[in-house]
């Protein structure tokens, strides 16, 4: 059976980074990637919407901060984890950002396997969340169905 891999969006100014990163999470993942902010926004909105973003902070234009502001308050984005991956590793850089509703944080340089397990984390923690979903949805369904044949 031919799983479906799960995609990741790499938002960073520097093809080298973004390069460094694919070959850490390719072939595991389906990696796409913006070189700034309104590109990655853009990306989002489309039919490719990805499971996962990593997000540079540094950019120009549009930093990583707006960015992860604006995608926390679109509703069609809100739900997508956001990990920070920069150079930045300040205690007030770091704070700042998972205020604005990232779920994690990596420093430059980065460990590959470091960041292939909270990659991994994170997205099983979503797949995790939409199965509880599924479930609830399952139970009140039964639940309105039980109530229904009593009143009956």
């Amino acid at each position: 059976m031919n799983q479906v891999r799960q995609k990741i969006l790499v938002v960073d100014d520097s093809t080298d980074n973004i390069a460094m990163l694919r070959n850490t999470l390719h072939p595991d993942y389906k990696i796409y990637f913006a070189l700034h902010g309104q590109e990655a926004l853009d990306l989002v909105a489309s039919t490719n919407r990805p499971d996962l973003i990593l997000l540079d902070i540094l950019m120009p234009g549009m930093d990583g901060f707006e960015v992860c502001r604006r995608l926390k308050a679109a509703k069609e984005s809100q739900d997508i984890p956001v990990i920070f991956i920069t150079a930045k590793n300040e205690a007030e850089i770091e704070a700042k950002g998972l205020e604005l509703g990232a779920v994690d944080f990596i420093s430059k340089p980065f460990n590959p396997p470091v960041v292939r397990a909270r990659i991994k984390t994170h997205l099983k923690l979503i797949q995790t969340f939409e199965q509880l979903k599924e479930r609830e949805n399952h139970l009140r369904s039964i639940l309105e169905a039980a109530m229904d044949a009593i009143i009956t």
